[in-house]
């Protein structure tokens, strides 16, 4: 088997997010960065679900209605409903 590659550093400039692991500093800062964004998706996954949920609900009550509009013409019409 080969070996890894190791990567040496391409630059000496440091971005605020490939700090060292042995900055307190930047490593909070990439620590709070990610927590932002995973709140960020659970906010945005929670709005969708919220928004799922009531379609659902609003799709439920549209069938309960159609149900009953289809018995009241079954009615008119003189059909037994055979359930």
């Amino acid at each position: 088997m080969s070996e890894p590659i190791k990567e040496s550093p391409t630059s000496d400039v440091e971005s605020p997010y490939t700090a060292p692991a042995h900055d307190p500093k930047n490593m909070q800062e990439v620590t709070q960065y990610v927590q932002s964004l995973l709140q960020n998706m659970q906010d945005k996954f929670q709005s969708m679900s919220d928004q799922i949920i009531n379609r659902i609900d609003e799709m439920g009550t549209r069938v309960d209605e159609l149900e009953k509009n289809i018995t009241d013409i079954m009615t008119q019409a003189g059909v037994e409903n055979e359930k």
